[in-house]
């Protein structure tokens, strides 16, 4: 059933993130919700589930997005092992917590991404960090943050990820 739930979650990223977020974009940025899930994910179910949805979700998105498919199948990978290699060893997570992991998580998924791009002379390091980095950086952290805060104010979650995690 845990399966099932994961696998419809990571399909119906795509319609949420390609039809409703343009919506709700601040100055042309949208948060990542795969990257959201995939620490949420790690965070909650440990290391291995962490990578294997980071993994797929990278790859869902990859083949419907313009990122690239191995930068965002390593990249979402790599964040869901981290988060559950984080989620593992502290013993009190807290919004804020998960607040910072997520900006530093979006900060080297989207500097990956745009250094993956061919940037011209206009377009330096600098102008991707203050114009795209940074502010995905800071409104996935938010949107992280408000969601996980949602949830531990109405779920207990330390029995959820204690279930999940012996």
């Amino acid at each position: 059933m845990k399966i099932l739930g994961i696998a419809g979650l990571i399909v119906g990223l795509i319609p949420i993130q390609s039809v409703l977020l343009p919506h709700v974009a601040v100055g042309g940025v949208m948060p990542d919700l795969g990257l959201i899930v995939v620490c949420v994910a790690g965070f909650w179910g440990g290391e291995l589930e962490g990578l294997l949805v980071g993994l797929a979700v990278g790859w869902i998105m990859g083949l419907f997005s313009a990122i690239d498919l191995i930068v965002g199948i390593s990249t979402k990978g790599l964040v869901g092992y981290l988060a559950g290699v984080v989620g593992r060893h502290v013993v009190y997570m807290t919004p804020v917590m998960l607040v910072l992991g997520l900006f530093a998580a979006s900060c080297v998924s989207s500097l990956l991404t745009a250094l993956m791009l061919a940037l011209n002379e206009q377009q330096n390091v600098w102008w991707v960090l203050k114009t795209i980095v940074l502010p995905q950086a800071v409104f996935d952290g938010v949107v992280g943050g408000v969601f996980y805060w949602l949830a531990w104010n109405r779920l207990d979650i330390e029995w959820l990820v204690s279930k999940y995690r012996t």
